[in-house]
């Protein structure tokens, strides 16, 4: 039996399972304002306080939509593996890309942001890689809904 056969035993054990909740991060104008200079998507409601305080009805700047997207890598690290004998032999992973994602709620200038996720499968597409859906809740402290809800595809490779 492969490393990712025994790894796909154990991660199907957890399918449904929550993995755990991340570590609260700031998303401050400076890290909007390089997005949006990496991007090169400037409008307002991101980085013109000024201008966001008298047209949006935020009254505030707000995070891109794709930067609070982005951030689901670091947030995750901050995740404990579900188990992490799972993990033994992964010589890398890959980002294999998204299903569904939606942004409920505006991540609004010097909120914190921290990740909840959870297993939704685990399926080994060969003898050496196994593909993990996962679901990354994106909350925003203090607020009711998040800011992103995202089911990530990530393919694990195996020696």
């Amino acid at each position: 039996m492969s490393n990712a056969e025994k790894a796909l035993a154990i991660f199907q054990k957890h399918v449904g399972e929550e993995e755990g909740v991340g570590e609260w991060f700031e998303i401050d104008q400076e890290r909007i304002n390089a997005f949006a200079d990496a991007t090169l998507d400037h409008q307002f409601i991101h980085i013109d306080p000024e201008k966001s305080a008298q047209l949006s009805p935020y009254k505030v700047t707000i995070a891109h939509g794709f930067l609070t997207l982005s951030m689901v890598v670091k947030l995750g690290g901050s995740i404990p593996p579900i188990d992490a004998e799972a993990y033994q032999g992964v010589v890398m992973g890959v980002n294999y890309g998204l299903d569904k994602v939606r942004f409920p709620a505006p991540v609004k200038v010097d909120s914190r942001i921290r990740g909840r996720r959870t297993l939704v499968s685990a399926e080994l597409k060969n003898p050496t890689t196994i593909q993990l859906k996962q679901q990354m809740t994106v909350e925003i402290e203090g607020e009711d809904k998040p800011g992103c809800v995202a089911e990530t595809l990530t393919r694990l490779i195996y020696a």
